[in-house]
């Protein structure tokens, strides 16, 4: 009797090990422990990698505090890339220039655009020269006229205020890229596009407002040998893009808790303050997909989105 109990406890100990083995892990992004997959974010390129490295960290870890899940930063090596990894959902939430933003949500239907900095909405790209090509400041649009027959260099190719702006504004003035001597350039980044003018590799080019105040306020531009010819009336411009399929792992109000966390950051908090500092912000403001509507249409007018 005692042989038949051993044999049937052993067979129930069997049974209840083979049901624990195979019990299929829930479909909705659930790893084996139980835990949350990471809630991937990304930016594109347009700044030093150092700065953005530790932007970005910090922000993950202040997001994954407030939103209760693992938040990773993912770095890509260009503003396509970015596009590209939002597109097949390698990165879940996007920091975008306009253009950029545009372009992913176009290919990710449901994309939201969630915040933006409050500078953001009054945004401003610079044309600036270096001061030996003896080029002059101008006050209006048809002043840029005078880059006709110029060197000059845009950021990146997918930038908002780097390329996609200027190169709407040199249009009104009737400058097209063949009137440049010799092709235009394309930096990269808009650090890259000040460093390029400085050193006289270009007579002018153009980039991020932001970006050049935050570089003449570091004394990393020497004013003796760059300037400003001209500042671009205001446009809307970076933002943070989601995907509509965190819905489905974190639930339907997580983009909503994104964005108030956002929203919630406030300069008078000392943690709060080095993540807005690092993003040159007093704070962050929600926005709408809407809200680039004029960048969709000056990107069709030129052609980068067809």
């Amino acid at each position: 009797m005692l042989r038949n109990m051993s044999l049937f406890a052993l067979a129930v100990a069997v049974a209840l090990l083979a049901s624990c083995r195979g019990a299929a892990p829930e479909s909705n992004g659930m790893t084996s422990a139980g835990s949350t997959a990471p809630f991937v974010i990304g930016a594109i390129p347009d700044q030093e990698p150092e700065l953005l490295q530790r932007r970005f960290d910090l922000l993950a870890d202040y997001l994954a505090a407030e939103l209760g899940v693992a938040v990773e930063y993912k770095p890509v090596t260009n503003y396509v890339a970015a596009v590209t990894a939002f597109r097949v959902g390698d990165l879940d939430m996007v920091w975008f220039g306009g253009l950029t933003g545009v372009q992913a949500r176009l290919q990710v239907d449901g994309a939201q655009a969630l915040v933006q900095r409050a500078l953001d909405e009054d945004f401003h790209s610079v044309f600036i020269a270096n001061k030996a090509s003896n080029l002059q400041p101008i006050a209006d649009v048809s002043g840029l006229t005078q880059l006709k027959g110029r060197t000059f260099t845009f950021g990146s190719e997918s930038s908002t205020s780097g390329r996609l702006m200027p190169q709407y504004y040199l249009g009104l003035a009737g400058v097209a890229l063949v009137d440049f001597k010799g092709e235009p350039g394309f930096s990269g980044s808009h650090d890259a596009t000040i460093d390029l003018v400085e050193a006289g590799a270009y007579d002018a080019g153009a980039l991020n407002e932001q970006v050049w105040l935050r570089r003449v306020k570091t004394g990393a531009v020497d004013l003796d040998k760059v300037m400003v010819l001209w500042r671009t009336p205001a446009y809307h411009d970076y933002h943070w893009v989601i995907r509509p399929d965190v819905a489905e792992r974190y639930g339907a109000d997580f983009p909503e808790k994104v964005r108030a966390a956002f929203v919630k950051m406030d300069v008078d908090n000392p943690e709060h303050r080095k993540i807005l500092d690092l993003f040159s912000a007093e704070r962050f403001i929600p926005t709408q997909n809407e809200n680039y509507r004029q960048i969709e249409a000056v990107a069709r007018e030129i052609g980068l989105i067809r």
